[in-house]
């Protein structure tokens, strides 16, 4: 029978979401890559048991995620039975609607119809009678803004979610979703998007600014770049990699001999500041309060523990802040 470690919570640091009375640890534990019903399900609880001994109280998942879709959820739903029912009120568990799910009409993008039975469907998988967040995954281009934040706001009024979330929103959209919710009493606290040394996209469509000046938090994903940010690339691509065995997020021909070179630069930087370069990643995102947390993959508990030092490193200085600059905008 699984106890989790008793110093759990001081080994991590927790941050306030946004405006909002929640708080979430630095690090979150994700389930995009990993989980599936392909995975080894004894690696999957030692990782959830790693996570949470390390003070991982954020659990991020979608409808979708797997493979197949819903494996994840499922996978999650056996973990949390057998080790973690005792803890759920410790626990942030967050899942997510907004891409193909099945098959017909009513089975993607952001309808009422669509976010309700998925997330219906995802507390059954998991054996929850709530979720913590509930995100709309990605803004749809047909459906009426309304409709999705209304479904948002009917999951927490019906006691289904405790809180509303989007993820790959725009900085409009956000703003739009911002207005529609508040006017419903509806409470949005989180913007899920991709941020990382190599994707500034939400310093660049101004979600990071608007989020940080209107008190929404904001939850990285992909912050070490689908792996590239690790010590992996430092001698190439190695057989082994997500870029030769998935290749659906991470192609061969997007790491080049100047990415690599940067990789190094940056390797090099983060030996200086005694730190792996997963490790001065992380801190990179983590270095201002507009971050909330940020989400790992990892495929064995050895990873979390790596990544989870990052809540011992030190500020960067202007000096190192604008040698990374450098490094990689060169």
């Amino acid at each position: 029978m699984y106890q989790a470690d008793d110093k759990r919570y001081e080994r991590m640091k927790y941050n306030r979401c946004g405006n909002s009375g929640l708080m979430l640890p630095a690090v979150s534990l994700g389930f995009w890559h990993n989980f599936g019903s392909s995975a080894d399900y004894e690696n999957m609880r030692r990782m959830c048991q790693t996570a949470f001994d390390l003070g991982i109280t954020h659990f991020d998942l979608a409808n979708n995620y797997g493979p197949v879709p819903g494996s994840a959820e499922e996978s999650w739903g056996r973990i949390l039975k057998q080790d973690f029912l005792p803890y759920r009120d410790e626990l942030v568990i967050s899942t997510k609607a907004g891409y193909e799910m099945w098959d017909g009409p009513y089975g993607n993008w952001g309808s009422r119809k669509y976010l309700l039975a998925s997330l219906d469907q995802s507390l059954k998988r998991m054996g929850l009678e709530y979720v913590d967040i509930f995100y709309h995954h990605r803004r749809d281009p047909e459906t009426p803004l309304e409709e999705s934040m209304e479904a948002l706001n009917q999951a927490v009024k019906s006691g289904k979610a405790l809180y509303a979330g989007i993820s790959n929103y725009d900085k409009e959209s956000t703003r739009r979703a911002a207005e529609i919710l508040k006017e419903l009493h509806c409470p949005f606290i989180i913007n899920q998007r991709r941020y990382s040394l190599f994707d500034r996209t939400i310093e660049e469509d101004g979600v990071k600014e608007y989020a940080g000046q209107n008190g929404i938090g904001i939850i990285a994903f992909s912050p070490l770049a689908q792996g590239l940010l690790s010590d992996k690339y430092l001698q190439g691509i190695p057989k082994d990699s997500r870029v030769m065995t998935d290749g659906r997020f991470l192609k061969e021909k997007d790491i080049t001999p100047e990415k690599l070179a940067k990789i190094r630069a940056l390797n090099e930087l983060a030996q200086e500041r005694g730190e792996s370069l997963p490790q001065m990643a992380l801190a990179w995102d983590l270095k201002d309060s507009d971050v909330t947390s940020v989400i790992i993959g990892a495929s064995r508990p050895e990873q979390i523990r790596e990544n989870c030092k990052v809540v011992e490193s030190r500020p960067f200085t202007k000096e190192e802040l604008d040698r990374i600059e450098e490094i990689c905008r060169g």
